[in-house]
C-alpha cells in the first residue's frame, strides 16, 4: 500500500516521501503515531501544495542568507579583544564563539558559532581569516583582527614612519624656546 510520510521515519524515508508499506505496518505503527497517511488522490494533491510551499520557504531562506552574507562582508574587519602577554601571544585562544559575539555586536546579526570556521588557530595578536557559512552556497570570508583587550572599540591607527615624527619634534622645540 502506498503511503505519504508526514515525518521522517528511519529506514523508510523522509517527510513528504511516497513509500510502499505493508498494511499491518501502516495500521499498527505509522497511522497511530501520525507518521503517515494513505496516498489517496486528495492527499497527493495536498502533498503537492505542501511541496510548493516548502520550496518557496527554502527559496526565501536562501535569499535571506545571501543578504546576510553581503551585510557581513560589507562590514570589513571585525575586531576581537583578548588578553595578551609580551610578544603578542594570547593567554588563551580566540574561538568561533568570540567571533560570533563580535559579529552580533557589530552588525546586529546573530550567527551560530557552528557556522563560523576559523582558517587558522588564533593564538596571538594580528589579523586572521574566517569563513561564515550560512547556507550551502551562501558563505563569506571575513577578516578578524585580534587586539589587546579594551582596544577593540578604538579605530586602528596607521603607524607613522620615524622620519615623519622627527620634524614635528623639532617644531615643538622651536616653539618652546
Amino acid at each position: 500500500m502506498k503511503v505519504i510520510l508526514q515525518q521522517n521515519v528511519p529506514k523508510l524515508g523522509k517527510a513528504g516521501d511516497i513509500v510502499e508499506a505493508s498494511n499491518g505496518y501502516f495500521r499498527n505503527f505509522l497511522q497511530p503515531r501520525s507518521l503517515a497517511v494513505l496516498a489517496t488522490p486528495g492527499a497527493m494533491k495536498k502533498r503537492e501544495e505542501d511541496v510548493e510551499v516548502l520550496r518557496k520557504k527554502a527559496e526565501k531562506a536562501h535569499q535571506e542568507a545571501l543578504d546576510l552574507c553581503k551585510k557581513i562582508s560589507d562590514h570589513g574587519v571585525f575586531r576581537v579583544g583578548a588578553k595578551a602577554g609580551e610578544g603578542g601571544k594570547l593567554y588563551g585562544k580566540v574561538t568561533n564563539k568570540e567571533v560570533a559575539a563580535v559579529i552580533h555586536k557589530s552588525c546586529g546579526i546573530e550567527v551560530d558559532k557552528r557556522l563560523i570556521k576559523l582558517l587558522d588557530d588564533i593564538g596571538s595578536l594580528g589579523t586572521y581569516k574566517a569563513v561564515v557559512k550560512l547556507a550551502t552556497d551562501a558563505q563569506t570570508e571575513i577578516n578578524v583582527e585580534v587586539v589587546m583587550e579594551g582596544m577593540e572599540d578604538k579605530p586602528s591607527k596607521p603607524v607613522q614612519p620615524v622620519a615623519d615624527a622627527e620634524p614635528a619634534q623639532e617644531e615643538e622645540l622651536a616653539v618652546a624656546e
